[in-house]
């Protein structure tokens, strides 16, 4: 997939890299400004319990991770016009990838092992370049290139 390089808004309000991910997609797809989903994303992280699995739970921040499996977050995503759609199920291994022509046109966001990236119309919009790729055999002519692509466990939709 092509990539292009898209902050989301966020330099016009912080400095330096974060993993703010989430916030940084939704901005991107959404045309929000990016501020505004930050601290509504800050709000909700705050409000959460802190567990085991969550110590960073109940600090108001977006900046280091949202917890996307949360009712609130899916609320959330429904209430500013996203729609859920799981591409991978439990025991059924990866059936698309983050590769050309296997995700649908349209606005999306795709959740990917540890990252929420942006796609619009096949390209991705993001801070870094998320595909992976790795130079595995040398087929005797030099070396060839497999990609591995990178498994898509699902992607919000803009359906407003």
């Amino acid at each position: 997939m092509k990539f292009v390089y898209h902050d989301g808004g966020r330099s016009q309000f912080f400095k330096g890299t974060a993993g703010d991910c989430v916030a940084r997609s939704i901005a991107i797809v959404s045309g929000m400004p990016y501020d505004e989903i930050y601290q509504r994303l800050a709000s909700g992280q705050e409000g959460m319990r802190r567990t085991k699995r969550k110590p960073k739970a109940g600090k108001r921040s977006a900046r280091n991770g949202i917890y996307t499996k949360t009712k609130w977050f899916k609320d959330f995503m429904e209430a500013i016009g996203f729609e859920w759609t799981p591409t991978m199920q439990i025991g059924q291994g990866c059936k698309v990838h983050l590769a050309d022509g296997e995700l649908p046109n349209g606005k999306l966001i795709v959740s990917v092992s540890r990252h929420y990236t942006a796609v619009i119309d096949q390209v991705i919009y993001d801070t870094y370049d998320p595909q992976r790729r790795t130079a595995w055999y040398d087929n005797g002519d030099g070396i060839a290139t497999r990609f591995t692509e990178r498994c898509v466990y699902g992607y919000w939709r803009l359906v407003n």
